[in-house]
């Protein structure tokens, strides 16, 4: 099977300095691969390159079996979502950010007023449609950028540290909800992560990422078992 990304051999470089040095990663149509690692060790540096928001130095990039940068930029960009660490909400109601996407893709209004429906009402927001987003929770914003993300039902879903600003109880509430949604959607993620807890609940498969290399990749209870270096066994807490 054909992976639906597989990065190789690639370098980024930033003010001189070698920040990311990954030989391979591939990921497969409906996992979950968590991109584990501390603070500083390249990960959100990897997001943003395969976010097409940052150009790395050296390397491929194959998505759906083309080269990434073969597709023109917004042609990519349809194609994926991102939910960052502080949600990006527009000035306008809930309702009207979690349709935004789908306006500017042009789909009919009846498509957009049922996938958005749909999506505010299976993550716990459909009550909160027409109130303002700038009056949200972290928790419900952040709820709010998850279906946006899935009412355009991409092909890659990129994660960068969406729980880090939420208070426990709304994070461990989100995860429980997110991962059914993974499940039943089946969707291919990418989640960058420093919570190894978030990647045990999410993942199906981890990466450990040090110092900008990817040191171990695997299911993660094969990762926390039986981890290949003293680095990463320290890393995991073993």
């Amino acid at each position: 099977m054909t992976a639906l990304l597989q990065v190789s051999d690639l370098l980024v470089r930033r003010e001189g300095r070698l920040v990311l040095d990954i030989q391979s990663i591939s990921v497969e149509r409906g996992e979950v691969l968590a991109i584990v690692g501390p603070n500083g060790a390249g990960k959100s540096t990897l997001f943003l390159v395969l976010a097409r928001l940052l150009k790395a130095s050296q390397g491929q990039i194959f998505f759906l079996g083309k080269l990434m940068n073969s597709f023109p930029s917004l042609e990519y960009r349809r194609q994926i979502a991102l939910i960052l660490q502080e949600p990006l909400l527009m000035d306008m109601s809930v309702y009207e950010n979690a349709a935004i996407g789908l306006k500017f893709r042009g789909s009919p209004k009846s498509q957009i007023e049922e996938g958005v429906k749909h999506w505010l009402n299976r993550l716990g927001v459909a009550h909160l449609s027409q109130r303002p987003a700038r009056k949200l929770s972290g928790g419900e914003a952040q709820r709010v950028s998850l279906a946006r993300a899935f009412v355009l039902q991409p092909e890659l879903l990129l994660l960068d540290e969406p729980f880090t600003a939420l208070d426990a109880p709304t994070r461990i509430r989100l995860l429980e909800d997110l991962k059914s949604v993974l499940n039943e959607t089946r969707m291919t993620t990418i989640f960058i992560t420093h919570d190894l807890q978030e990647a045990l609940k999410l993942a199906t498969r981890m990466a450990v990422m040090l110092d900008g290399r990817i040191e171990q990749i695997g299911a993660p209870q094969d990762v926390f078992n039986r981890p290949v270096n003293d680095r990463v066994a320290g890393f995991l807490g073993k």
